[in-house]
């Protein structure tokens, strides 16, 4: 089980993190309406912090992003918006780099609407579906996941806490395509400013359950 830690921003809060917690991935918010928005002023000390940066953007243009992948070096691109499989194309072909797709889940989900990113996306990532697009701490019903389709992976994000770690792995073992999780709003202090301690409880505590299934008896 794979770990993103998403709407990073302040450099002792990151060092801690990379130190304390060694998530896989750790994400950075280029949505100007988040509160959570990382402006160019934390790029100094952001871009040579050495762990795959995800940036997250919602319906921008190909040249912003191309710009913020140079300016924070980042390895990964999160489309947290309506964009379609063309601009994912054109976005794939012009930065190399790995791409993931924001799926907000609603009541429901039409899996064909997926079907023509598959192919281009690394993973797929399901959220609740919100006006905020994204961190609003919120839980979409994981029942909606047991038809997925695809062989494409997926990461599971929206209001997961720690509260939330045997569910968690006994979604894993009912679809393997579950690769990871990604955490934000329920473990923070305050927005962009993470509980360390919260973020290093829930990691040990899952990786423990991962290697101890459940069984049925």
């Amino acid at each position: 089980m794979k770990f993103k830690v998403c709407g990073m921003r302040e450099a002792e809060n990151i060092h801690n993190l990379i130190q304390e917690v060694k998530p896989d991935w750790m994400g950075l918010i280029f949505y100007s309406k988040s509160p959570r928005y990382v402006s160019d002023d934390f790029a100094a000390s952001i871009q040579v912090v050495e762990v795959p940066k995800v940036g997250v953007f919602v319906n921008e243009s190909v040249d912003f992003v191309l710009d913020k992948i140079d300016e924070f070096k980042l390895s990964t691109i999160q489309l947290h918006g309506n964009e379609s499989p063309e601009y994912v194309r054109e976005l794939k072909l012009k930065t190399g780099k790995k791409l993931w797709k924001v799926i907000s889940v609603g009541e429901s989900i039409d899996w064909e609407t997926l079907r023509d990113y598959v192919g281009l996306v690394e993973y797929f990532l399901f959220d609740t579906a919100t006006v905020e697009h994204g961190g609003s701490g919120k839980r979409f019903n994981w029942d909606v996941l047991e038809g997925y389709p695809f062989e494409v992976g997926f990461l599971l994000s929206g209001g997961l806490d720690e509260e939330s770690m045997e569910e968690i792995m006994d979604l894993a073992h009912r679809l393997p395509r579950l690769v990871g999780v990604d955490l934000n709003s329920k473990f923070e202090d305050a927005p962009g400013l993470k509980n360390i301690k919260k973020l290093k409880s829930f990691k040990n505590g899952l990786l423990g359950i991962d290697k101890h299934p459940a069984t049925n008896n």
